[in-house]
This record gives structure tokens, sequence and C-alpha cells, in this order.
């Protein structure tokens, strides 16, 4: 098995450089630079160290699970209605929250509101699928209609208002996930 582009990947995932992945374990900057181009192969001891470091063990790393599902079908859907404030959350992919990534549909009837998403690091996407929406952004507000999208660094609360006559659907991805 080579195990560098997965170690690659698991130390960019957890924001670590070469040089501080190799410090937490004791190594050099050049082992795990090597190790990484799969020009060397680490001791049991040695992997279980670096594995540690990034969060992982021995078992989750090489659990070659071949069940990862890939295509979500409306069954795998969850949904969760407020309503206090006439918005649906669909949650598209099932356990999103241990994702990179969080893709979710939100659905607001006409004078709904989203929930209030608090200043957090990472970033937002939207895109209208139906109706025009307020996408309020700390205190600035910005009219998004169907076929518009939207980015943003969400250092700001943000929220979703459909101040429109018809129900709005958006899209949403938050990464980190955040709903």
């Amino acid at each position: 098995m080579v195990i560098g582009e997965k170690i690659k990947r698991l130390r960019i995932l957890n924001n670590l450089t070469q040089e501080e992945l190799a410090l937490r374990c004791d190594l050099t900057k050049g082992f795990i630079s090597k190790l990484e181009r799969d020009l060397t192969s680490p001791s049991i001891a040695t992997l279980v160290d670096i594995l540690e470091a990034l969060g992982t063990d021995l078992k989750d790393f090489f659990n070659e699970s071949s069940n990862n599902k890939i295509v979500f079908g409306k069954e795998d859907i969850y949904d969760a209605y407020y309503e206090h404030n006439k918005s649906k959350i669909h949650w598209l992919i099932p356990n999103s929250q241990k994702n990179s990534m969080e893709p979710i549909l939100i659905e607001i009837e006409p004078e709904g509101i989203s929930e209030l998403d608090r200043p957090h690091p990472g970033e937002e996407f939207g895109y209208v699928l139906k109706g025009s929406i307020i996408l309020v952004v700390g205190n600035k507000k910005y009219k998004v209609k169907k076929g518009e999208s939207f980015y943003f660094t969400p250092d700001k609360e943000h929220y979703i208002i459909n101040n429109s006559t018809t129900n709005a659907e958006i899209i949403w991805v938050s990464t980190p996930p955040s709903f």
C-alpha cells in the first residue's frame, strides 16, 4: 500500500506543515518529506506516532472501506423545520458535519428568516434556486435573486431573509460545517 499520499492528505487536513508534524513526532522534516513521496517507509512505532499526531490510528488509517457512499438520494436527506421563523433545512449529505464542507438546501417561506449564524472561521457559499432573498452579513444587506450566488468569509453574524411573496430555495455550502 502507498501510504505517503494518505499521510500528506491528513497532514494538510490538520493544517500542519511538514516541520510541525515532524516536531510533534520527534522526526525530521526531511523524513516526513520522503515519507509523503513514498521514498521511505516508517517503522510501525513511527507510523503509530505520526497517525496519533494526525488524529487517527492504524485501524482507521488502513480501513479501505468500499462502502464509502458517493451518490445520495432522497432517502438520505434529513429535514428540520423551524416553525418560528418559517424555514426548513435539508441536510443533503448524511453526517456531513464530519466532512470539510456541509451542503444544505434551505427553504424559506415568505416573511421567513434563516437561523442566525454566529461568526466562525471558514467560508460560506450559496446559490439561489428559487425566489429572491436578502443576505445579511454583519450590518450589510444584499439582494440575491434566482440564478445568483454569494460567497463570503463568515467573520460576522449572518442570516437570510425572504421578504418576497413566494418561497425561496437556496443551496448553501459551509466550510467547516456550521449547521
